[in-house]
């Protein structure tokens, strides 16, 4: 797969978990709010959207610097949550 389309898969999931966050932040407006599963799978799709970011970021810079993109990896949700930047 080339890197162009590994990326528009990135984006396509990136996509899918923004509609969901969407979805699930709009319930929690209503009348009733989220219950303990739903703000937990809002908390994992946050979490995985990050990762899906950090994923990209670090694939754009592997490539600016000559590397191979295909490389980069999916880091934790723990070092990705980390950030202080």
């Amino acid at each position: 797969m080339s890197a162009s389309n590994e990326n528009k898969g990135i984006f396509t999931a990136i996509d899918s978990l923004v509609d969901e966050e969407h979805k699930l932040r709009e319930r929690s407006v209503g009348s009733q709010g989220l219950g303990a599963d739903d703000r937990a799978r809002l908390r994992e799709v946050e979490v995985q959207l990050d990762q899906c970011w950090d994923l990209l970021r670090q694939r754009r810079a592997k490539s600016e610097f000559g590397e191979d993109p295909a490389e980069a990896k999916v880091r934790s949700a723990n070092e990705v949550e980390g950030y202080q930047g």
